[in-house]
């Protein structure tokens, strides 16, 4: 999350305090110089599978009401996000084009992606496949 908080507003617009993710723990202490927080060389959260709702629920303290995800570890944000009240859209992006970007799927090392594409299908998200659907992956100038 530190490490993603000091660009995401100027490259995506997403304000700092929108962003959510795994945490170090961080302390605060009274030094000499005045108060300060200090990271310490400690995991306080993971933010993937299981935790990716508990962390929106931790850090935002809302339900959104779109979530979009590329694998199993953003499933249970997915179901979380999709069950609430109201109008709910879930979103995979399924990577499946490793000659313009990377392919992975059910049987990857990484990136896996098998109970997101059937729960998918048996909840009505949308599931977007970059080789099929996407014309363009990267702008032809590189940004």
């Amino acid at each position: 999350m530190d490490f993603m908080r000091p660009w995401t507003e100027r490259v995506y617009g997403i304000p700092p305090e929108q962003v959510v993710g795994s945490t170090i723990v961080t302390v605060f202490e009274m030094r000499d110089s005045g108060p300060v927080i200090v990271r310490r060389p400690a995991i306080d959260f993971i933010d993937d599978k299981a935790g990716k709702p508990v962390a929106i629920n931790k850090f935002i303290g809302r339900r959104p009401l779109a979530a979009f995800g590329n694998s199993d570890g953003d499933l249970q944000m997915l179901q979380w996000t999709t069950s609430g009240d109201g109008p709910r859209f879930g979103l995979i992006v399924h990577h499946t084009d490793a000659g313009r970007e990377w392919a992975y799927d059910r049987d990857s090392s990484i990136g896996r992606l098998v109970e997101g594409l059937v729960e998918a299908e048996q909840r009505g998200w949308t599931v977007v496949d970059m080789q099929q659907d996407w014309r363009v992956v990267f702008a032809p100038d590189g940004s």
